[in-house]
């Protein structure tokens, strides 16, 4: 959109899952908050998959920041990535403030994602895309320790 921003300017890492060797479970990022973005975009990542493992990954939405009525996101969940072709791939999920359940004070996202039957290594990341008010560098999670 502005030629001369810097991509650091236009995105911010929100929330992040950190590679690692995940045992079959669910886990999720921390809550995000969309009021200071216009746009989201959740990444997904495999390394080696366990043998016969499964990876599911969905955006949730929440009223608060503790979590209070957790539910998907409609939409917004990838198809089943499996081992025997999901070695070391990447899934992407846009997503906007207006696909949260805004009439029922829905404000508060997040990115769960399920690996199944053996370990494999994941990560996942949710940035904030086009900011509403000032660049966002500001919203980088306290993790982000530099931007050149």
């Amino acid at each position: 959109m502005y030629p001369n921003a810097r991509g650091s300017e236009e995105l911010s890492i929100l929330a992040t899952f950190d590679p690692i060797s995940q045992a079959a479970a669910t886990v999720t990022t921390g809550w995000v908050s969309v009021a200071n973005f216009h746009a989201f975009l959740a990444i997904v990542q495999t390394g080696v998959m366990g043998a016969s493992a499964t990876l599911d990954a969905k955006v949730q939405q929440a009223q608060d920041g503790s979590g209070t009525g957790v539910k998907d996101v409609t939409g917004k969940a990838i198809l089943q990535i499996v081992k025997a072709t999901g070695d070391n791939k990447q899934a992407l999920i846009n997503f906007k403030p207006e696909d949260l359940d805004n009439a029922n004070g829905f404000a508060y996202v997040r990115l769960s994602l399920t690996v199944g039957v053996a370990a494999s290594v994941i990560s996942g990341t949710v940035l904030g895309v086009n900011p509403r008010y000032s660049s966002a560098e500001i919203f980088n999670q306290a993790a982000v320790v530099q931007a050149i």
